[in-house]
């Protein structure tokens, strides 16, 4: 086993996660897996979990003991969350298979950390630090693979996806984040057991699809996926002209400064087909709102003209999507806020116009030409109804 230390990160000194590890006595805990991979990579630390040879009934007395919130958030699989000042930390009790399906595991209580870390996927998040002196356990090679920005399960590939079939897609996400370096073996095994990810619930692969595509970079990957018959198993709508689109859009966001955006980029993938999106949002188990944009994206084939335009028909963000997978320039939008069309049809109707589809009309009439004008001032609009009004007025 491999030691180092863990550097002295500002959350790692944060008095609430001190009080906590008083509750739980500090040879009783380890943080381990994202925060301490992170940390050891310079990356900003979003969550913290902690593993511990406590079991969670006596975590939570301790905890409540100490002042500290405490949710049973999953009893049956040993964690329960500490909530305090700096954010929620999960806490876990150690733990190894008993028996699993490739969905869900029955687990037993450990004692031992290495148990437990034979039991994570990658050696990379199988990294635990000692709360207090920092000293980092490596179980597995995973301060090498780190270094060598190389994403490896943790000992063979296809029994740990064998374990949970969601480690193909994970192992794809986190090889974009993190690996520089490929294994062969682990994308061997994610290649030959591709299959088995048609019995994984559609939310959890949406949940790992789409944050595989919210990267920065995850063109090379998404191809690998392609290639190796990963991709087509979860998304066999996408063909060799929706890789293309997916490089040229991530290239076009990169050169106008705008954030990836998965849903954007899922919509790059599908042929410009709305009934398709459709589809592809339904099996993914996707939100209202995001099965609403996909098809919206893909009804693409026009070019989309005028930007501020666009915005006002589509609203800013549809508008800022339709232009980026346009190859077209977002600058317009930038500091830009839609007006709102000042007309009201019972202005109209006190010129004299009967109310009906003809204040309708006259209505849609001037505000597109206030839309071609460029959304000129409130007098012009009055010459521009003056204009449209019938004759007869």
């Amino acid at each position: 086993m491999t030691k180092a230390t863990l550097s002295q990160a500002e959350w790692t000194q944060r008095a609430d996660l001190a009080q906590l590890v008083a509750a739980l006595d500090a040879d009783n805990l380890r943080w381990v897996g994202g925060a301490v991979r992170d940390t050891l990579l310079g990356l900003a630390v979003k969550d913290i979990d902690a593993a511990t040879l406590l079991h969670p009934e006596e975590v939570m007395t301790r905890l409540k003991e100490a002042g500290i919130k405490v949710v049973p958030t999953g009893l049956d699989h040993g964690t329960v969350t500490a909530v305090v000042d700096g954010g929620p930390v999960e806490v876990t009790t150690l733990r190894k298979d008993v028996a699993t399906d490739g969905r869900r595991a029955t687990v037993a209580f450990a004692d031992n950390w290495q148990d437990d870390a034979a039991r994570r996927d990658f050696t990379i998040n199988a990294l635990y630090a000692h709360p207090v002196t920092l000293e980092i356990s490596d179980y597995f090679g995973g301060l090498d693979d780190l270094d060598a920005r190389r994403v490896r399960f943790i000992g063979d590939a296809r029994e740990r996806i064998r374990e949970d079939h969601l480690r193909i897609l994970r192992y794809y996400r986190f090889q974009a984040r993190f690996g520089s370096v490929l294994d062969d073996e682990g994308e061997d095994a994610c290649a030959a057991l591709a299959p088995t990810l048609k019995g994984l619930s559609r939310e959890r692969v949406a949940m790992e699809l789409l944050g595989l595509l919210d990267l920065a970079d995850p063109v090379p990957t998404v191809r690998r996926m392609f290639d190796r018959g990963v991709l087509p198993v979860i998304l066999p709508e996408v063909e060799e002209d929706g890789l293309a689109r997916l490089l040229t859009l991530t290239r076009t966001e990169a050169a106008q400064g705008a954030a990836p955006d998965a849903i954007r980029r899922l919509a790059a993938m599908l042929p410009a087909e709305p009934k398709t999106a459709e589809q592809v949002a339904a099996r993914l188990r996707l939100s209202n709102a995001h099965k609403k944009r996909l098809a919206r994206l893909a009804a693409r084939a026009r070019r989309p003209g005028d930007a501020r335009v666009l915005a006002y028909r589509e609203g800013m963000d549809v508008a800022r999507d339709l232009l980026l997978l346009a190859e077209q320039s977002t600058a317009a939008l930038d500091r830009w806020e839609i007006p709102q069309f000042p007309l009201k049809g019972g202005e109209i109707v006190a010129r004299g116009v009967g109310a009906g589809p003809e204040v309708a009309r006259v209505l849609r009439a001037v505000e597109n030409r206030w839309l071609e004008e460029g959304f000129p001032d409130r007098s012009r609009i009055d010459q521009l109804l003056r204009e449209e009004l019938p004759a007869d007025n």
